[in-house]
C-alpha cells in the first residue's frame, strides 16, 4: 500500500520559517508528479505547489510566490515544501499527494488529479 507521510510542521511566529517533507514509499517515486495541498478551517483544500515527476516544471498559487519553494530528492522518496516569511494566513494543515504520469514535464494543481494522499500536517503562523 502507498504511503505518504509528512512531517516538519508546528508554531512558528510571523515572518518565520518551515520546511515541510513528505516521504513516499511503496512505489515508483521517480514517475510521480507531487504537489502540496493545504485546507485551513472552514474552506477547502486547495493547491500551494506543484512539481513535475522530473522536478523541473514547478508550480505556485500567487500567494506563495517568492515565499514557498517545492522541491523533490527521487533518491530520497522525498518532497520538500520550503516555506519562509510565513503570514498568519498561511496557518492550515498541509497535505502532501502523488500522481503517477507518463509526463516529465507536467504538474498537476487540482485535488482531483491526485491518487495518493499523506494524512496532513499542521502548520500554524502566529502573530
Amino acid at each position: 500500500q502507498v504511503q505518504l507521510v509528512e512531517s516538519g510542521g508546528g508554531l512558528v511566529q510571523v515572518g518565520g520559517s518551515l520546511r515541510l517533507s513528505c516521504v513516499v514509499s511503496r512505489l515508483t517515486f521517480s514517475i510521480y508528479a507531487v504537489g502540496w495541498f493545504r485546507q485551513a478551517p472552514g474552506k477547502e483544500r486547495e493547491v500551494v505547489a506543484a512539481a513535475s515527476s522530473g522536478g523541473g516544471y514547478t508550480y505556485y498559487i500567487d500567494s506563495v510566490k517568492g515565499r514557498f519553494a517545492i522541491s523533490r530528492d527521487n533518491a530520497k522518496n522525498t518532497v520538500y515544501l520550503q516555506m519562509n516569511s510565513l503570514k498568519p494566513e498561511d496557518t492550515a494543515v498541509y497535505f502532501c499527494a502523488a500522481k503517477p504520469t507518463y509526463s516529465s514535464t507536467r504538474y498537476y494543481d487540482k485535488t482531483s488529479e491526485y491518487d495518493y494522499w499523506g494524512q496532513g500536517t499542521q502548520v500554524t503562523i502566529s502573530s
